[in-house]
């Protein structure tokens, strides 16, 4: 999910931000390239914290707490009116895409030896 709501921004993005904002579509590639930053900035800060999260707590709740986390952000990009507004919700977003180490490890913990090839290519299809 975390990679879809990635992925699924990037055509429309200036776009939505030229009518969000009233800016040229070139001011609007700046900032949607300061959203996709804040985003990845999220995810790298927030990864090994996550991680310890989900070795303390287990992986599946910090799994379900993140796909909260993330339908909360899309639910304030969906209403967002205002540039700083859609920043705040890309901030969430990245906090909770930094889940994908998590992922990993639940994906190691479910796997034998006859899968785990097979169930770490599926995590790679769904990241590619």
């Amino acid at each position: 999910l975390d990679i879809i709501g990635f992925g699924i921004i990037m055509p429309v993005l200036p776009a939505y931000l030229e009518e969000l904002s009233g800016v040229s579509v070139s001011e609007a590639a700046i900032e949607g390239g300061w959203l996709f930053f804040v985003y990845a900035a999220m995810q790298f800060f927030f990864a090994p914290i996550i991680g310890g999260l989900s070795d303390r707590f287990g992986r599946r709740p910090v799994l379900l707490a993140s796909v909260l986390t993330f339908s909360i952000d899309n639910l304030i990009c969906a209403i967002a009116w205002s540039y700083p507004m859609l920043f705040i919700g890309r901030v969430l977003a990245g906090i909770s895409g930094a889940s994908y180490s998590t992922t990993s490890a639940f994906v190691a913990d479910i796997s034998n030896d006859e899968n785990r090839s097979k169930n770490f290519g599926l995590l790679g299809i769904a990241f590619g």
